[in-house]
């Protein structure tokens, strides 16, 4: 059982999501391909940054809850982590724009990226000196410039509320992958890289580089849509 925790933590986080796509009140189904490449798309440039932070033992992972097949240093669940996550995020988004009223959110747009801007570069300036925190922050700071001022999204603020939301769920998962329940971390951090400011066991990092994965991931979602579920809703 213990070398398939990892593995049954990405099953377990996905497959109730896949699930639910074929219901023909939601048909996410038929998304699967937009999906598939949005997080590819995405996922090339965070499993490079993930594969160059472990070479460098900014964080390693723990051999004994992993199935022991690496691709580039990475155990392969770590790799599923980058479609299995941003399934489970992108199906709830999709979710609650399509049942819920939301565009109330996105009169929050400018306000949101303001702070989250200011906020990253301080924190980038502050502590250069940790790479994951300056590496995230400054992802998400470009991340946010971009998508406000260039691709001109309007749905930020929307986007925005859907993580806060989803939260709920990152909290158990990288609980589990940080330590919460088990011997020791499934990802252990080098604490001279981060804040080592957590959320529970999780590096309050790990939320905000989840963020702007989420935000990239949702763009490309909408840009890939066959169907005319344009990238301003």
């Amino acid at each position: 059982m213990k070398p398939f925790t990892y593995l049954l933590i990405n099953f377990f986080t996905v497959i109730i999501c896949f699930i639910t796509s074929f219901d023909k009140r939601i048909q996410f189904y038929k998304y699967f391909g937009a999906f598939v490449k949005a997080a590819i798309v995405v996922a090339i440039p965070f499993i490079a940054w993930d594969i160059w932070f472990t070479k460098h033992g900014v964080w390693w992972f723990n051999s004994a809850y992993t199935i022991g097949i690496t691709i580039a240093g990475l155990p392969i669940e770590e790799c599923l982590f980058f479609i299995c996550i941003p399934f489970s995020c992108v199906f709830t988004y999709f979710c609650f724009n399509k049942f819920i009223k939301m565009n109330w959110a996105d009169a929050f747009n400018t306000i949101i990226v303001f702070i989250s801007v200011i906020v990253c570069s301080v924190m980038a300036l502050l502590h250069h000196n940790k790479i994951y925190t300056l590496v995230t922050a400054v992802v998400t700071t470009l991340t946010l410039i971009y998508l406000h001022f260039i691709a001109r999204a309007s749905w930020i603020g929307k986007a925005s509320v859907v993580f806060f939301i989803l939260m709920l769920g990152f909290l158990p998962v990288n609980g589990v992958l940080t330590g919460t329940g088990l011997e020791s971390p499934i990802v252990n951090y080098n604490p001279d890289e981060f804040l080592d400011i957590r959320i529970l066991t999780i590096p309050i990092e790990d939320a905000v580089y989840g963020y702007s994965q989420f935000l990239l991931v949702v763009y490309f979602f909408k840009m890939f849509q066959n169907k005319p579920y344009e990238i301003n809703e």
